[in-house]
């Protein structure tokens, strides 16, 4: 029998290959409880070990941390994972359950990793035994079988409606406070603000009044709230108040890690591009990058042409955002052929996200789209990379998620926002409105 903590019996996790591919450290946030890995899960991290992609990182890392291990992880109880931990084994294959066998007929590895759960519950009744997948369907079969099953929250935040936005609204502001914003230098302090209580470093305010309205940002070196103006940036300006408070963010020199969420047609990358355009003297190069995610299940290698025709789909988005800027000039204008300098000399790269992995983050000013589909530790991978003098911005839209394993809580762009909030180089802003047509907005709004 197990052990017994508080009364109750340890828990026995069951691991599925890709809760270790999103986690190499995963083994470690079970607490006291003990942990199953079927066969089938290292013989799946086997295909993993040689790549370049975080995923063959995680699995490289898992398959160290469990060569380290000391002790028997073939034996019933395993090998200890050290103080406040509970023990890892490996159990190895066994006769398919008859449950399985009814229920589904094909043998392939997800089935066999369920039948290694359901075996340990048929061996241990008196124990909780939890299969942990990422993978929805996989939770499904479980549970249709009377296996409890869940997925892996250890980096997942809390709650989407509780995610930072970066922005308040302050309604019924006394007018004289409004007021003070512009005759006073457009500085306030905070506490002579009223209701306003906790403001987070670089949050940002809407105090209104009826008619009369003034946008701020609280600076914490300060203490005080700074007036933020609709500036025109690089021949982009701002339609609303979220754009404004992102422009500010994305132009300001301490501020050196941004985070912009919003549906399509915010204006997040297209923003961003023209922030790093027009701060374009104080960098010594714009990189503009997004995680390749083929759409409808079908990769690189179907595209024809060469990697770059491959590619370039892909990027056309960010092509897209980049020529939206230049036709804001005449085509003779010097900031018009500046773009296509840039282009030219190498100062201003479009690259997949892949290419990135590697180099030093020297004074870049870094721009990451569709960040949604970065996992947490990728996320950790590449701001920890940035050198002296980098700026990162991170873009995307947390409800559209192209990996099969991440959604609203769980992906990296969230995770950041949720751990990043308060830090004083840090700023986030959630566009709220569409700016790219009507037409495009009804489409968002009702289909």
């Amino acid at each position: 029998m197990p052990e017994v903590t508080a009364g109750r019996p340890r828990k026995l996790f069951v691991l599925d290959t890709n809760v270790i591919l999103h986690d190499a450290e995963c083994i470690h946030n079970f607490a006291e409880h003990d942990i199953a890995i079927p066969i089938t899960v290292l013989e799946e991290l086997d295909k993993f070990k040689r790549g370049n992609e975080d995923l063959h990182f995680q699995a490289r890392e898992f398959l160290r941390q469990f060569d380290e291990l000391s002790g028997d992880v073939l034996s019933e109880d395993g090998a200890p994972l050290g103080p406040g931990h509970g023990s890892i084994r490996v159990v190895l294959g066994t006769d398919y359950d008859p449950r399985l066998k009814a229920a589904f007929s094909q043998d392939c590895p997800d089935h066999r990793i369920l039948n290694t759960a359901l075996y340990l519950q048929k061996q241990e009744p008196g124990r909780p035994v939890i299969l942990v997948s990422k993978d929805t369907n996989l939770r499904m079969k479980a549970k249709s079988l009377g296996l409890p099953a869940q997925d892996y929250t250890s980096d997942k935040i809390e709650s989407f409606d509780k995610l930072y936005t970066g922005k308040r609204v302050l309604e019924d502001a006394p007018v004289e406070l409004i007021r003070r914003f512009y005759d006073e230098g457009g500085q306030v302090p905070v506490d002579e603000v009223p209701g306003l209580s906790d403001p987070v470093p670089n949050e940002n305010f809407i105090l209104r009044n009826g008619s009369q309205s003034v946008l701020a940002t609280y600076r914490a070196a300060e203490r005080a709230l700074i007036r933020v103006e609709k500036v025109t940036t690089y021949g982009i300006s701002p339609r609303n108040a979220e754009q404004a408070f992102a422009l500010k963010a994305l132009t300001h020199d301490e501020i050196k890690l941004v985070t912009l969420v919003g549906a399509a047609g915010t204006g997040k990358t297209l923003l961003a591009l023209a922030a790093a355009l027009e701060c374009r003297q104080r960098y010594r190069q714009i990189l503009l990058a997004r995680p390749v995610v083929p759409l409808g299940n079908r990769d690189l290698g179907y595209l024809p042409g060469d990697l770059e025709a491959k590619l370039d789909p892909y990027m056309q988005p960010l092509y897209d955002n980049l020529n939206v800027i230049r036709h804001q000039f005449s085509e003779h204008d010097p900031a018009a052929q500046r773009i296509v300098e840039m282009r030219e000399n190498g100062k201003l790269l479009i690259t997949p996200l892949a290419y990135i992995r590697g180099r030093s983050l020297q004074r870049m000013f870094f721009i990451i789209d569709e960040a949604q589909n970065l996992t947490p530790h990728e996320v950790k991978t590449i701001i920890t990379r940035a050198g002296e003098g980098t700026k990162i911005v991170l873009t995307g839209d947390i409800r559209q998620i192209g990996q099969p394993y991440l959604d609203a809580l769980s992906n990296g762009l969230s995770y950041l926002i949720h751990r990043m909030k308060g830090q004083p180089i840090f700023a986030h802003i959630t566009l709220e409105k569409g700016e790219r047509s009507a037409l495009a907005d009804l489409a968002s709004t009702l289909l």
